[in-house]
């Protein structure tokens, strides 16, 4: 099975936003060269993957005509074999595939239901160290 590993919530007002998800004490840390903040909900080891099973992290960003509402991320093997199996059963790409620097690659689709969902790559170790 291919799980959820991440969440994303569009915001309009960053700061306004930020200051509400404290009430979660989560740990929240802007992301250097992107207009993204990182959003922990549980602590993570150093390959910052979370250390309790089925905790999840995730990120706020700019709400965008496409991603109106909160995203789940699914990791799969490949985001280029999924975008081609996305698009058979129906569903659209909203996001074509983009690289995470160091982490992995990202890409937005849409369901059959109209739901935007995202596909998450992890990238192979011997990549993330170039």
């Amino acid at each position: 099975m291919d799980k959820v590993v991440h969440f994303e919530i569009p915001v309009d007002d960053m700061k306004r936003a930020k200051k509400f998800y404290e009430i979660f004490n989560w740990q929240m840390q802007d992301i250097e060269g992107m207009d993204y903040v990182g959003v922990r909900t549980v602590h993570v080891d150093d390959n910052r993957m979370p250390k309790e099973a089925g905790a999840i992290n995730g990120g706020m960003m700019q709400r965008t005509a496409q991603v109106t509402a909160p995203v789940v991320a699914i990791h799969v093997s490949s985001v280029d074999e999924y975008l081609k199996k996305v698009l058979k059963a129906g569903g659209k790409m909203v996001m074509p595939k983009m690289e995470i620097p160091g982490m992995g690659y990202y890409a937005y689709i849409s369901d059959t239901e109209g739901n935007v969902v995202g596909l998450w790559e992890t990238m192979a170790a011997s990549s993330c160290k170039k």
